[in-house]
């Protein structure tokens, strides 16, 4: 089932178990196994945990559909903790992403008939779906999903850690932690163990686990817990008899004490209950003997048996392996205050995004290094060539506007240039350089939902929303911008162009009312901006978290300062002295 590859997907918010698996992890040598929560409803996050004693990034996602395919193409393995009311939605969804192979399921409480349903369209699918109400299967020191292996105590006095020879399959949870512990003293360990708990209908069964650890060439024995109820152990029986397991099986069937009690007694498993004979811990007992499996005389002899099974196979000692380091360096956590993805200066040399920083100084292009440090992504030519076009059309628009205006009037007053920058920075707005968010906002939303540019304008009306990047106090049809014909004239190397094409539809209705309702400057970087994006399978969620994050506006502030910058230096250079309005400039009223 699980090998070192093996990568998980947590459903649910389970913060603890993917400790719990990170540190397993850890202790085994293996790379983390976890990749990814699926947190439904709620929009991509961030979470901190650790990896011995340095904290890594795990993302939560709302959905299957938003997990990049740099994550996904890993995945094999879903840890589903969804509630007993989603359990069957969420694992349909799973089954049908074509991810996994393997699926565990913790839910308790599922209604029999869902159970049924899973079970037959996994006919078809045959994946590996431990379930329901299972705490887990893991292969000791290669995989663990979820909690099963109990507390990290109980993974280190077992030898969890580290693989052994021995597969071992259970119906109980909390018996699968003491066995291992018992197989771990009395053998080299587990190496496959998993806990089908005790439901009436199990999608992973006693002879499917069985077939499976027959396969697994690192497993020389297998051992096994049973519980009254139920008619698996019959077919085990028969798989054995008719050698297609022939491995060593050492089985005891617990619940001998049930036939000495007169009356009904309710048993904490739903399948926990025997009304035949052939269903009793006695009978399975006597049965499996009989079929060639070693049973003992009672459970006080079971670790004996296991034992004698394991020594009489001649399998080579191994050496236990030292984890006193590992423990030390478990315990020597520190939450960290800040997170960084995009650039590291603790080498020789700086990194951008995981790159070099000489390798953006070979050919300089600021598209590029925006690329890397704002969207973490190697940006295409014509992506680059954009974003260089529009930081040196944006850079200024001359002294009248609020923010050249205010650095101008700050230089004025014998303030430093850094005081006059962030002056000048400060009227950006929703009136001023905004815009382009705005516009990014509504550009995405209509195109996503494939809202007509009527509906659009409409809309906007009737809300009493002026629509951003659309109109101009100076520029109109008969005056064009030629910053704007610029823009346009780069869009032939996009490869994408539903948002520009939205937006150019939108100012072809606007100027049938007015001729300077053009789709000016911040409508035009907008909707190019969304198209680089989609070009570059960004997902909607995506787009949306980087309009919301204030990249589009970010993009004007940046090339702004270098103009703001250029009118502080300027009245220095002048010599301009202190600014006073006119009288003759204000409107004096009651």
């Amino acid at each position: 089932m699980f090998t070192t590859n093996s990568f998980a997907l947590i459903y649910g918010l389970q913060l603890g178990a993917a400790q719990h698996m990170l540190d397993f992890d850890f202790l085994s040598g293996r790379k983390p196994s976890v990749l990814a929560f699926i947190n439904p409803g709620k929009s991509r996050w961030n979470h901190k945990l650790f990896y011995g004693n340095k904290e890594i990034l795990i993302s939560s996602y709302p959905d299957y559909d938003s997990i990049p395919q740099e994550v996904s193409s890993r995945l094999d393995t879903l840890v589903n903790f969804a509630s007993f009311r989603s359990t069957q939605s969420a694992t349909l969804q799973a089954m049908e992403s074509w991810y996994f192979k393997n699926i565990v399921i913790i839910a308790e409480w599922i209604p029999e008939r869902q159970t049924l349903e899973i079970i037959e369209k996994n006919k078809t699918l045959g994946l590996n779906i431990v379930w329901p109400a299972t705490v887990g299967a893991m292969s000791a020191g290669v995989f663990r999903a979820g909690n099963t292996g109990g507390s990290l105590d109980n993974i280190i006095d077992s030898h969890l850690y580290q693989a052994g020879n021995v597969g071992f399959v259970s119906k109980s949870g909390g018996m699968s932690n003491e066995l291992r512990r018992v197989i771990a003293d009395r053998t080299n360990g587990t190496g496959l163990s998993i806990a089908l708990w005790g439901d009436k209908y199990n999608i992973m069964d006693f002879p499917t686990a069985m077939k499976i650890m027959q396969e697994d060439e690192s497993i020389k024995m297998i051992v096994m817990l049973w519980e009254i109820w139920g008619r698996d152990e019959l077919e085990v029986a028969r798989m054995i008899s008719q050698k297609e397991i022939t491995k060593p099986v050492v089985a005891w069937c617990i619940g001998t004490i049930n036939e000495q009690i007169s009356g009904e007694v309710q048993f904490g498993h739903a399948g926990a209950k025997s009304n035949k004979d052939e269903e009793t811990a006695s009978y399975k007992n006597k049965f499996l003997a009989e079929s060639g499996v070693i049973v003992p005389e009672s459970y006080v002899d079971f670790g004996d048996k296991i034992e004698t099974t394991f020594k009489s196979l001649n399998i080579a000692e191994t050496q236990k392996i030292d984890i006193a380091d590992k423990l030390k360096t478990m315990k020597n956590r520190k939450n960290t205050s800040f997170t960084s993805t995009i650039a590291d200066e603790r080498w020789e040399e700086l990194l951008y995004n995981g790159k070099k920083i000489s390798e953006f100084t070979n050919s300089p292009d600021l598209g590029r290094v925006i690329g890397n440090l704002w969207l973490k992504r190697e940006l295409p030519e014509y992506a680059c060539k954009f974003i260089n076009t529009v930081l040196v059309l944006i850079a200024d628009h001359g002294p009248a506007v609020s923010g050249a205006t205010n650095a101008i009037v700050t230089a004025r007053a014998g303030n430093d240039l850094k005081s006059s920058l962030i002056s000048g920075l400060a009227t950006v707005g929703p009136r001023f350089g905004g815009a382009i968010d705005g516009a990014g906002k509504y550009w995405l939303e209509s195109v996503s939902h494939n809202t007509s540019p009527e509906d659009f304008i409409k809309t906007m009306k009737s809300s009493g929303i002026n629509i951003p990047g659309i109109g101009h106090k100076v520029k109109s049809k008969f005056n064009p911008d030629v910053r704007c014909s610029i823009l346009e004239s780069l869009a032939a190397d996009f490869p994408a162009h539903a948002h520009l094409n939205f937006a150019k539809s939108v100012e072809s209705l606007t100027l049938e009312k007015k001729s300077n309702l053009i789709l000016n400057v911040d409508g035009y970087i907008a909707a190019m901006l969304l198209d680089i994006f989609e070009d570059l399978d960004m997902s909607h969620d995506e787009m949306k978290m980087y309009i919301e994050a204030g990249i589009f506006n970010g993009l004007f502030l940046l090339a702004r300062s270098i103009g703001f910058i250029g009118h502080a230096i300027d009245q220095k250079r002048l010599g301009e002295w202190l600014h006073r309005t006119s009288w003759d400039d204000i409107l004096y009223s009651d």
